[in-house]
C-alpha cells in the first residue's frame, strides 16, 4: 500500500521536495559505493578505505553486532520518529495515528544491536501539512531534521557526544496492516 500510495501522491512529494529545498540526488562530488549488504565484508572494507570519522545511517537496515564491534568510529543513525517511543516504521505516521502531534518528529541517536534503542543525541519535532500521508511524513520529517544531523555528525567529530533523557515509553513500531490504516484515515484522518 506504501508504494502505491507514493506513485498516487508523487506530485505532493514533488512539491514538498521542491517547496522544503530538499536534496534528493547525490551530489556531482559525491562518491557512491554500492555493497551488498550493510552487514557483508565490502561494506566494512569500504568504510576502512575511507577513515570517517563517524558513520551516519539514514534508512538502513539493521548492523549486527559483529559489524558494529568492528566499525572503526562512532555509529549514529537519522530515525524518522521519536524514540524511543515511536521506534521502528512509520515513526511520524503512529504519532499522528496515536493523537500524540506533539511527538510528530525525528531522533539521531547511537546504533546498538537494537531496534532504534541506542543512547539518544538529537531531536526535532515539527508538523505535518495538509496533503501529507504516510508516503511523504518521512519526506517533511527530512526537511525539519536537517540541522540535528549536520550538529550530531559536527558532534561526533568532535569527540563530543552527549546523550539525552528523553523521558518517553519505549515501543516499537511496524507497517500498519492495510484495514487498520483504512481505519485511521477513515476515523482519525491520518493517512
Amino acid at each position: 500500500l506504501t508504494r502505491l500510495g507514493k506513485r498516487f501522491f508523487a506530485g505532493h512529494a514533488a512539491r514538498l521536495i521542491a517547496e522544503e529545498k530538499l536534496e534528493t540526488e547525490p551530489r556531482p562530488t559525491q562518491t557512491i559505493i554500492h555493497v551488498p549488504s550493510a552487514n557483508g565484508p565490502e561494506c566494512l572494507q569500504a568504510i576502512e578505505k575511507i577513515g570517517p570519522g563517524v558513520v551516519l545511517l539514514a534508512g538502513c537496515r539493521l548492523l549486527s553486532r559483529n559489524m558494529l564491534a568492528k566499525m572503526p568510529c562512532p555509529v549514529l543513525n537519522y530515525h524518522a520518529g521519536i524514540a524511543p517511543k515511536y521506534r521502528g516504521m512509520n515513526g511520524g505516521y503512529w504519532a499522528l495515528a496515536s493523537g500524540d502531534r506533539g511527538n510528530f518528529g525525528t531522533t539521531v541517536h547511537l546504533v546498538d544491536a537494537g531496534v532504534d534503542t541506542g543512547g539518544v543525541l538529537k531531536q526535532a519535532r515539527g508538523k505535518s501539512k495538509r496533503g501529507d500521508t504516510i508516503a511523504s511524513y518521512a519526506l517533511r520529517q527530512a526537511a525539519f531534521s536537517r540541522d540535528i544531523c549536520v550538529q550530531a555528525v559536527a558532534e561526533a567529530l568532535a569527540g563530543k557526544l552527549t546523550t539525552i533523557d528523553p523521558g518517553l515509553p519505549s515501543k516499537q513500531w511496524f507497517h500498519p496492516t492495510i484495514w487498520s490504516y483504512l481505519w485511521t484515515g477513515l476515523t482519525k484522518r491520518v493517512w
